[in-house]
């Protein structure tokens, strides 16, 4: 990545093969018949900056993801309109929805599942990343 912004820098250094918004991510998904993981948060997040120490920055889910997705992170103060969009779909889906706000696309775009935080491992309710290539996958082909 090479951005301006405070939240795409912090995770410039991730595992995870981020990508911008934008053709070269979309035509990625498509290529490789791939979901996509679209990423929307901002740097002065707190569960922001956990989901980051302990999902983002970890190796092993970075491959799981890297495999399975094309994964997109979007910082919301630089395109609220996707933040808007999207924080409306995942809310309508779920019933709630916030920041690090994730979403799973299908090749063309549309949302299909999503949620906020994801720990490493499933708990406290919560669904886990290592589990992301599993969740609602299927509705994505």
């Amino acid at each position: 990545m090479h951005e301006k912004s405070p939240y795409l820098i912090q995770h410039a250094h991730n595992p995870i093969n981020w990508y911008p918004w934008g053709y070269e991510a979309s035509t990625k998904a498509r290529r490789e018949n791939k979901p996509i993981l679209l990423s929307i948060g901002y740097s002065t997040c707190h569960c922001c900056h956990v989901m980051e120490r302990e999902s983002s920055s970890n190796v092993e889910i970075a491959a799981i993801m890297n495999k399975h997705l094309v994964c997109i992170k979007v910082d919301r103060g630089e395109r609220p309109d996707l933040d808007q969009t999207y924080i409306t779909a995942v809310n309508a889906m779920t019933g709630s929805a916030g920041w690090p706000l994730k979403v799973f696309l299908t090749r063309e775009g549309e949302s299909f599942s999503g949620g906020t935080y994801f720990p490493p491992i499933p708990g406290g309710g919560w669904p886990g990343s290592r589990g992301f290539p599993n969740y609602d996958i299927g509705a994505a082909t």
